[in-house]
């Protein structure tokens, strides 16, 4: 599986968003690109995939921007990613199934589809919140080594 850069700027966009609405803010298109070097005009593509999957909500007017749709514990990596990641669910394309329908179906059963699932097992066990604390954590141990 691979991961486009689309997915990992609404991963890192998702963060940035949980991040600074925390105080109660919308959070706006200009301080996520600022913030994460991340060019604005794409990253208002990624947010309005994110809108449009119910991951993300969108205030208008001059205090405007965006919101978490949930809470952060209770929206995943897989949900994002799910959003804006066209293959991410694409069924497995035949291997041999022509000449030798056998293998195919072994292929599917025992590594495709166990595959999948342990994909989809692993970014629905990570929140957004998780996702937050560890960037915090990174933060605050880059701080502390600075100190030192």
């Amino acid at each position: 599986m691979r991961i486009s850069a689309k997915g990992r700027y609404a991963l890192a966009a998702i963060t940035e968003i949980a991040r600074q609405a925390r105080e109660g803010d919308n959070v706006s298109v200009y301080n996520i690109s600022k913030t994460l070097g991340i060019s604005k005009i794409y990253l208002e593509q990624v947010l309005v995939q994110l809108k449009k999957g119910g991951v993300i909500i969108s205030i208008k007017g001059s205090k405007g921007g965006h919101q978490l749709a949930r809470e952060p514990k209770k929206i995943t990596a897989w949900d994002v990613l799910l959003t804006v990641e066209n293959g991410l669910v694409e069924q497995a394309e035949s291997t041999v199934a022509d000449q030798a329908p056998g293998i195919d179906v072994m292929l599917r059963s025992l590594v495709f589809d166990v595959l999948d699932d342990a994909i989809k097992r692993c970014l629905d066990g990570i929140t957004v919140q998780d996702m937050l604390d560890c960037s915090e954590q990174q933060i605050f141990d880059q701080a502390y080594m600075l100190n030192l």
